[in-house]
């Protein structure tokens, strides 16, 4: 059955960019539809205006609606890894070309958008290095 929840990420300007990138990181993901801006929008004509993507499987909208909101680490993505290179892939490739990385496997990609990326749920509570000592993360 397919989902009836799409999340949709707010963009300013940047939708289909941040669609194309995390397609390109993740199996199973593409770029279903864009619609697009016409004259008189806030954005030039032929500006993204909905990015309807897939990646992993899970249906995403990305809007370009303008600099009124931002992301915050209120709400990520939590990416459940299957091992350590894995979870590297995720990491390096979310965190890379300005992203912020944070502790925890947390990190910011370079829009904004908070991720987490573990062995997760049960192989990180049962991983010796976790919790992570004081001033470091654990990826795992």
């Amino acid at each position: 059955m397919m989902s009836r929840i799409t999340p949709c990420l707010w963009f300013n300007g940047q939708a289909e960019e941040a669609a194309d990138f995390y397609v390109s990181l993740f199996p199973d993901s593409r770029v279903l539809s864009v619609s697009r801006y016409g004259d008189g929008a806030p954005f030039p004509a032929g500006t993204a205006l909905v990015v309807e993507f897939q990646i992993a499987g899970q249906r995403f909208q990305a809007l370009n609606g303008g600099p009124e909101y931002r992301f915050s680490e209120a709400v990520s993505m939590s990416i459940a890894c299957k091992d350590g290179g894995e979870v590297d892939h995720f990491w390096n490739g979310l965190s890379g070309g300005g992203g912020e990385e944070g502790r925890c496997g947390w990190l910011k990609d370079r829009f904004g958008v908070s991720w987490q990326s573990s062995r997760w749920p049960g192989a990180l509570m049962s991983d010796p290095e976790f919790p992570p000592a004081p001033g470091g993360r654990s990826r795992r």
